[in-house]
C-alpha cells in the first residue's frame, strides 16, 4: 500500500476476506487483496477453469501468497465446496468482495437489440444473480457485523457499448437492494462500490472502452487515473471494515466527481 494512503493501517486486523474476480496484478480485486492484507486482513481468492491458473499467478505476488480456491459462481456445487472449505479452515467469514461480471461479447459493443435472451440472461445470472447466490452459500459463515461488498459501474443511465451488462449492472443495484433487507437483521451488510473505469483485462473486453476512459480523465473534478485502482480498493476496504457498521444497501461513488457532474455542452456557433 502506498505510504501516503494508510488513515487506518490496521483497519481490518483479524478480519477473514473472500476476494473474488483476481485475474491478474491488473484486476481491482487484486489491488483490493494487497490493501486488505496491508490493512491486517488474512484473504482468500477464488478462481475457475482455465482462469485459476492466471489468479494462481497473480497471488504469488501478494504477501503472504493466498490460497486460491476454484469458484465457479454458476455452479451450485461450487459454491457448497466453497462454503466447506471456508468453515474448516477459517470457522466463519468476515467479509467477501463480489468482483464478477460478464457478458457474451453478442450482448456488447452495439448489440443491444440483436442480442439473443440466452446471452442476456448468462449477463444477469453471472453479473448480478451471482451475488446472492454467494451471500446465500457464505451466510450460515458471516460473522455478526460481517461485510459483502459488490463491484458496480454507474446503470442510472444507458452508456454506449455497454448493452446487456448495463442492464446487468442495474439488476446487481437492486440485488444489493434485498440483501440489505434480507441479511440486515442477522447483521450483515451488504453495498456496492461503482468505480470509474479502470483498465483491467476484463474492461480490455469492452468494445469502446478507451472512449469512456477518457471522457472521465475530461470530466471528472478531481480527475482520472484509468490505470490506479487504489481510491477503489480503499473504498472497498473502508466498507468491509467495522468503520462502515452502520451503512448497508448503498452504493459508493468512487469516480472522481464525474457522476455529480453534468453533459458537455455543445460546441458554441459564435
Amino acid at each position: 500500500m502506498p505510504e501516503d494512503v494508510v488513515p487506518h493501517p490496521r483497519l481490518l486486523e483479524g478480519k477473514r476476506v473472500l476476494i473474488t474476480g483476481v485475474i491478474t496484478h491488473r484486476s481491482i480485486a487484486f489491488t483490493t487483496a494487497q490493501r486488505c492484507q496491508a490493512l491486517g486482513a488474512e484473504i482468500v481468492l477464488t478462481g475457475f477453469g482455465r482462469g485459476k491458473r492466471l489468479t494462481e499467478r497473480a497471488a504469488k505476488r501478494l504477501d503472504p501468497a493466498p490460497d486460491v480456491l476454484e469458484l465457479d459462481v454458476n455452479e451450485p456445487a461450487d459454491l457448497e465446496l466453497l462454503g466447506t472449505d471456508l468453515n474448516d479452515r477459517w470457522g466463519r467469514v468476515d467479509g467477501v468482495l463480489h468482483a464478477i461480471a460478464f457478458a457474451p461479447e453478442d450482448a456488447l459493443g452495439g448489440n443491444f437489440l440483436t442480442a439473443p435472451p440466452e446471452s442476456a440472461e448468462l449477463a444477469f445470472r453471472t453479473s448480478a444473480y451471482s451475488m446472492k447466490a454467494l451471500a446465500q452459500a457464505l451466510l450460515p459463515l458471516m460473522s455478526d457485523g460481517s461485510s459483502i461488498v459488490g463491484l458496480d459501474f454507474d446503470a442510472s443511465v444507458a452508456w454506449p457499448v455497454y448493452d446487456w451488462m448495463g442492464v446487468a449492472k442495474a439488476a446487481l443495484e437492486s440485488v444489493n437492494r434485498y440483501l440489505c433487507r434480507d441479511l440486515g437483521p442477522l447483521n450483515v451488510r451488504s453495498n456496492l462500490v461503482s468505480a470509474g473505469p479502470i483498465e483491467t483485462a476484463a474492461a480490455g473486453a469492452i468494445p469502446g472502452f478507451g472512449q469512456l476512459a477518457k471522457a472521465w480523465e475530461r470530466r471528472a473534478p478531481l480527475g482520472w487515473d484509468p490505470r490506479d485502482a487504489g481510491p477503489v480498493a480503499d473504498a472497498v476496504c473502508f466498507l468491509l471494515s467495522d468503520s462502515a457498521r452502520g451503512i448497508s444497501g448503498q452504493i459508493l461513488r468512487v469516480d472522481g466527481g464525474f457522476s455529480a457532474i453534468g453533459s458537455e455542452l455543445p460546441p458554441s456557433d459564435d
